[in-house]
């Protein structure tokens, strides 16, 4: 059965690290300030590393299935229809985005950084998404 605190917890730190990213990215300029560029990797690290977590406790605890991957566990909530196929197919890529960033963080091309900034949107589909999943379940 899933903690649904913890569950809520998860989602809503996802939630505030999305907000900001989106206050931090803002303004213009983003690739030219190292300070702003350094605190929005950090920011897709721990807001897609929450997306992870919660897929990983909902995976487990409902029995869904043994994961291959972080990125698999995101998959198998799409697969039985937590959330939608396609948004977990996003947020499962953007998992491979946040390996990228946290193994290679210094060679990552700040240009990659300020496009995947589109994956907020998805990120955000996820949380509302699993979160109206688990207060139905």
């Amino acid at each position: 059965m899933v903690d649904a605190e913890r569950l809520a917890r998860l989602l809503a730190r996802v939630t505030s690290d999305t907000a900001d990213l989106r206050d931090t990215a803002a303004a213009d300029g983003l690739t030219s300030d190292a300070v702003r560029l350094r605190a929005v990797k950090y920011g897709f690290v721990t807001a897609i590393e929450g997306c992870v977590r919660a897929a990983q406790h909902v995976v487990s605890s409902e029995g869904l299935g043994m994961p291959e991957s972080n990125a698999d566990a995101v998959r198998l909530l799409g697969r039985h229809q937590l959330v939608d196929v396609t948004v977990a197919d996003s947020v499962a890529r953007a998992v491979g985005f946040r390996n990228v960033l946290v193994h290679e963080y210094a060679d990552v091309d700040d240009e990659r950084v300020v496009a995947n900034l589109a994956l907020l949107a998805d990120l955000d589909s996820f949380v509302t998404q699993l979160g109206a999943w688990a207060a139905r379940a």
